[in-house]
């Protein structure tokens, strides 16, 4: 069954009973159907994915970092980003650098928590600031990843650098 080209509704007949249009545009090979009644038919080209259209290099790389490795997770899977290189670095380093500091919050914790048992309370305030300060080196560092990320400098951090670029490829 035919679609109105500019409406979406179906149609019996030469007319869009809806709004009025002839159907003969319908059958323009430039244009499809619509998948659904309400919906207005799309140019056959806007419907297919473009693979130049999307984020450039610099955005996707800063993105990989935005929400730690779940974004890396997301861009080594997503098509058009999963084959450049360059971004591949950026998430996998996105990916370990998250992983690495959230085993070094658990373990400072933990570290912090029995010294802090064994230490006398005035202790407490000076291990609650180095467990601030391990969170805000990694935040800061974080947020710099970032930010280099999005100017097109690709920033290598000494251990998880090299790893991120073995696995990505370059």
């Amino acid at each position: 069954m035919p679609f109105c080209p500019s409406c979406g509704t179906s149609v019996d007949g030469r007319f869009c009973q809806k709004c009025g249009a002839s159907v003969g545009a319908a059958a323009d090979p430039a244009y499809s159907s619509a998948p659904f009644p309400g919906v207005g038919a799309q140019p056959a080209a806007a419907q297919a994915p473009v693979a130049a259209a999307g984020l450039s290099e610099n955005a996707a790389s800063a993105l990989c970092y935005l929400a730690g490795f779940i974004t890396g997770i997301i861009f080594l899977v997503m098509a058009p980003y999963s084959q450049n290189p360059r971004v591949r670095f950026h998430a996998f380093q996105s990916i370990f650098f998250n992983i690495a500091w959230v085993a070094a919050w658990i373990i400072a914790s933990i570290v912090f928590m029995v010294i802090g048992m064994v230490m006398p309370f005035a202790f407490h305030i000076l291990i609650s600031l180095l467990g601030l300060l391990v969170w805000l080196g990694g935040l800061l560092v974080w947020l710099f990843l970032m930010w280099k990320a999005s100017q097109g400098q690709g920033i290598s951090l000494p251990v998880i650098g090299p790893l991120a670029a073995r696995q990505a490829g370059s």
